[in-house]
This record gives structure tokens, C-alpha cells and sequence, in this order.
């Protein structure tokens, strides 16, 4: 590695700091987010075990629970035990590629997640609003698709941003990460070279699959108030609207997070850092330990197999 006065050439090796000014407590932040990511893996295998074993658990909506399940495993392993290591371990290092992985892993379920919440909206709004035609719409045929285009817009989205970094990119002003995970802007931010493409393709995929998840996910539930309280009978609209809170507590949940930590890290210049970074790391960790608390409190089907797969 040839370095000169003022910056590095093609580090191999980046070092990631932790939580800036929380140093001296983060062997004890580490301790609620071991918690968190051990019920998260826990919670959601089950769940896999439970929809895959119970036929009856094979229709669209536990298939889409199903994914949401791997999407949230994988999301908790790519941060939580190299965060682990730097709180309770201090190893900080991290190999500049295995950095980028990290990055393109976190950034591409997080599009997924944000795609399976879309497919899950548009699975309640054809059941509510149309249920003679919900078993010829959502065919098998049909999830299998929109789980490849979820998939696929996920990787198309996301591989130009680890091309521009790893590609454009041959000087930076320093090798250390103010954060606790490889974060896009956190690397593009060590670039001793122009960044702007960068800021606005990253500006391009997080409102690209925000806004356009964000306004069908909300049409497809206005649309199921609408026809919900339409229904004659009160024990029908309960039993409509019940079909759909867990889906709504996970929605919020993921996009309250969301858009908390995207404008306090773009916009919030005198919010401290630790700030910034705690609810971008909350942002990752609590949809995987919530996601399985909800559907398991709030899903009858699951909450029937769950307790008989324990007894058994």
C-alpha cells in the first residue's frame, strides 16, 4: 500500500471505530443488541421451520412471512457479530472488500425487505377487496415472480453502488469508518476524490424504492380501510382488520425507522454522531427481533403450529 502526505492508496484494510463517543460504553450497548439479534435468529427460524413443515402455512402471505424470515437472518448476521467484535472483543479491522460485501449485503435486503412489504400490501388488499378472486390471482406461479423481481430490482439497484465505489475510487483521506458497520455513506465519505455521483445515486436508490414502495403500500391500505369499514357487519371489520395489524405494526415499524435515520444522517448536521449511528443500527436490528414478536402475537395459524411444535 503506497501512501502519500495526505491520503491512502487502495487500503486494504479499513478499521471501524464503534459508536464515536460512546466508547466507553459500548461493551454494554453490546449486550441489548446480542439480545435483540439471538431472538431475531431464534424467532424467524422457527417461523421458517414452522411455514415450511405445515402445508397448510404454504399460501401466499406465510410464503411472503417466509421470506421476510431469511431477509431478516441475513440483515442481523451481516452487521450484528462484526459489531459484536469491535463492543466485547475489540477487533476493529475489516478487509476493505469483505467492508464493501457488508455494505452490498445491508443496502440489498434492505430493498428486499422494503419489496416483500409491498407483495405482503398487495396480498391483504386482494384478499380483503376482492376474496373470490384472491386464490386465482396470488397463484404460486405469481409469488415465485414477484419474489424474482423483488430480488432481481434489489441486485440491479444495488451492485452500482459497490462498482462506483470499488471502481472510481483509488485515493482516501483516511482508512478509519466513524461507525459501527460498513455504511455507503460512511465509506464514500473517505474518498479523497469527487463523491457527488455517488451522494446522488445513493439519493436515486433509497427514494427510487422508498417512494415508490412507500405510495403503493399506502394506496393498497387506504383501499383496504375503504372497503373494511364498508362492511356491514361490526365482527366482519374486525375480523378484516385483524387479518392486516400485524402487516401495518411492521410497516410503520420499518419505515418510521426508515426515514428517522435517512434524514437525521443527511439533514441532521447537529445531531451528535452516536445518534446518527444508534438509530441506523437500530433500523437494522429491530425489524429482525419485531418482525417475529408481531406475527407470532398477532397470526393465529402461526400461533396455533408454534405452540404445538414447543409441546411436541
Amino acid at each position: 500500500m503506497s501512501v502519500s502526505n495526505i491520503t491512502v492508496f487502495r487500503p486494504s484494510v479499513l478499521t471501524l471505530i464503534g459508536i464515536p463517543g460512546l466508547e466507553t460504553v459500548q461493551c454494554w450497548i453490546g449486550i441489548p443488541f446480542c439480545i435483540m439479534y439471538l431472538i431475531a435468529m431464534i424467532g424467524n427460524s422457527l417461523f421458517l421451520i414452522i411455514i415450511r413443515s405445515e402445508r397448510s402455512l404454504h399460501g401466499p402471505m406465510y410464503i411472503f412471512v417466509g421470506m421476510l424470515g431469511v431477509t431478516d437472518i441475513v440483515l442481523g448476521t451481516s452487521i450484528v457479530p462484526k459489531m459484536l467484535g469491535i463492543f466485547w472483543f475489540h477487533v476493529p479491522e475489516i478487509y476493505f472488500d469483505s467492508c464493501l460485501l457488508q455494505m452490498g449485503l445491508i443496502h440489498t435486503f434492505q430493498c428486499i425487505e422494503s419489496g416483500i412489504l409491498l407483495a405482503m400490501a398487495l396480498d391483504r388488499y386482494v384478499a380483503i377487496c376482492y376474496p373470490l378472486r384472491h386464490a386465482a390471482i396470488f397463484t404460486h406461479r405469481l409469488v415465485t415472480q414477484i419474489a424474482a423481481v423483488v430480488t432481481l430490482r434489489a441486485a440491479f439497484l444495488g451492485a452500482p453502488c459497490l462498482i462506483l465505489i470499488k471502481f472510481r475510487f483509488q485515493f482516501y483521506h483516511t482508512t478509519i469508518i466513524s461507525h459501527c458497520y460498513c455504511e455507503h455513506m460512511a465509506i464514500v465519505k473517505l474518498a479523497a476524490e469527487n463523491v457527488q455521483v455517488n451522494k446522488i445515486y445513493g439519493l436515486f436508490v433509497a427514494f427510487t424504492v422508498a417512494g415508490f414502495d412507500l405510495i403503493f403500500i399506502t394506496l393498497s391500505y387506504i383501499q383496504i380501510f375503504i372497503t373494511v369499514f364498508r362492511l356491514p357487519q361490526k365482527e366482519a371489520r374486525l375480523k378484516a382488520f385483524n387479518t392486516c395489524i400485524a402487516h401495518i405494526c411492521v410497516f410503520l415499524q420499518f419505515y418510521i425507522l426508515a426515514f428517522f435515520s435517512f434524514f437525521t444522517h443527511r439533514f441532521g448536521a447537529h445531531v451528535p454522531p452516536y445518534i446518527h449511528i444508534l438509530f441506523s443500527s437500530l433500523y437494522l436490528l429491530v425489524p429482525p427481533f419485531f418482525n417475529p414478536l408481531v406475527y407470532g402475537a398477532k397470526t393465529k395459524q402461526i400461533r396455533i403450529h408454534l405452540v404445538k411444535m414447543l409441546y411436541s
